[in-house]
């Protein structure tokens, strides 16, 4: 096992890690910005290092930094949490190539599955069920493209392939816009990714938003942890997230989930990662992989008993996975709520001092949370804050434990999106389960 990891995060994911790190007997380093050295995570980790000004790419995206952070530290391993350099496999690469371990997969991993056209190609060979489409790049010849949508199927959906975060998506509805789109979505795919390799896929009106957890070892073993459902979303971004997803049978979790376990296994996956799906009458449909742990893993953990992040360290240490695919059982239900330092009205962000923060308590209710009393809310970073997060027996008393949670949360200096969460948590088509993921947007008329 690693002697000591760095944490390349900040926020809660970082404190997450540092937890698991200590319960395993591992010494941290915590990097940091200028200004948060005062997080939680780094008043608690063995080391720090401040790696540089507030701005996220001259600190938290500054790969010749991080690395020698490592460096002066002495640390083995470095663990990139979720967002900043998770999922760049030049990072992944440069990390490796100092003779550090990256917790994560491989670079060529993460290249393969951050294409979303050859991860698309790459699920397809696996026999992962995906959303019919181009099944590649468009090229530039529009009769060619025409030709492909009719096929396909009005309304149809142009991504970029190096898109994600609900960036660089257009949906068309029929072939007098098609080729305009085509145009501009590639022209907003090169200034934002710097690839402007676009592709075409039907567009589902009425799916829901399921993900499929997984696990894989250095040693050929895979296994999923079942699914999350994750439709309560504002602008592509997940605001409340559930496992188990209701409706889903047990006979489609253990296809569909061994389906992306084999995935795993033929494209050499390692660690922790993610099969996004969209699910509609009754059909799974792949869209991306998230070669990284989630900010919702926390659901999962509650309902198996497995420790994801301890799972993801043991893994990059060469060590198998501790369970196999029948040891995995799904207890009760658990519901994860983003609060977010936002105005829960207009979503304006809502940065400042935390002047009392009280977080509930109680059985089936936990609080993944940086922040405490005196907490300066930055504004250059994500507004996540906390993730509240409730397991009962049922999803009924899962939700009823969210109710109690969230009005015995107090977070004062500064707005929350708290009072949203609690609206949605006494909504009617929320509380049936099943809603789609442009539920959220209807119902705040966006």
């Amino acid at each position: 096992m690693f002697d000591k990891v760095l944490i390349a995060n900040r926020g809660e994911i970082a404190l997450r890690v540092l937890r698991a790190c200590h319960e395993m007997g591992i010494k941290t380093v915590a990097i940091h910005s200028d200004v948060d050295r005062d997080q939680k995570h780094v008043r608690l980790a063995d080391e720090s290092v401040c790696i540089g000004p507030s701005s996220s790419v001259d600190s938290y995206l500054n790969i010749p930094a991080v690395i020698s952070a490592a460096e002066v530290s002495d640390a083995v391993a470095i663990h990139p949490g979720y967002g900043f350099l998770s999922e760049n496999a030049d990072f992944a690469e440069h990390v490796a190539e100092s003779g550090f371990v990256f917790i994560g997969p491989r670079a060529e991993t993460i290249r393969l599955m951050g294409d979303k056209v050859s991860a698309i190609q790459s699920m397809q060979q696996a026999g992962v069920p995906c959303v019919p489409g181009s099944d590649g790049p468009l090229g530039d010849d529009d009769e060619t493209n025409l030709r492909i949508a009719r096929d396909i199927g009005y309304p149809i959906i142009i991504k970029a392939a190096g898109g994600g975060g609900g960036r660089g998506m257009r949906v068309v509805h029929g072939e007098a816009t098609l080729l305009n789109a085509i145009s501009l979505t590639r022209n907003e795919a090169r200034t934002a990714f710097n690839n402007d390799t676009v592709y075409m896929e039907k567009f589902l009106d009425n799916p829901r938003h399921v993900e499929f957890q997984v696990l894989a070892d250095q040693h050929g073993d895979a296994i999923h942890l079942g699914e999350r459902d994750c439709s309560m979303q504002r602008r592509h971004q997940k605001v409340i997230e559930e496992a188990p997803a209701p409706g889903i049978t047990e006979e489609l979790r253990g296809e569909i989930g061994e389906r992306c376990a084999q995935a795993c296994r033929e494209i050499g996956y390692l660690g922790a990662g993610t099969f996004e799906f969209l699910y509609q009458d009754g059909e799974f449909y792949f869209i991306e992989m998230n070669t990284r742990v989630q900010v919702e893993h926390p659901v999962t953990e509650l309902i198996t008993g497995v420790d994801i992040v301890k799972e993801q360290i043991g893994i990059a240490a060469g060590e198998p996975l501790s369970y196999r695919q029948e040891d995995i059982a799904w207890r009760g239900h658990a519901m994860e709520c983003r609060i977010n330092a936002e105005d829960p009205v207009n979503f304006m962000p809502s940065p400042g001092t935390v002047t009392a923060f009280h977080m509930p308590g109680g059985p089936g209710v936990r609080v993944d949370s940086h922040i405490y009393s005196g907490y300066q809310v930055p504004p250059y970073s994500d507004s996540m804050i906390a993730k509240l997060i409730t397991h009962g027996e049922t999803r009924d008393s899962a939700i009823a434990r969210m109710r109690g949670a969230l009005n015995e949360l107090v977070i004062e200096g500064i707005k929350t999106n708290a009072p949203l969460h609690a609206d949605l948590c006494r909504d009617s088509a929320f509380m049936a389960g099943g809603t789609n993921i442009h539920y959220l947007e209807k119902k705040l008329g966006l």
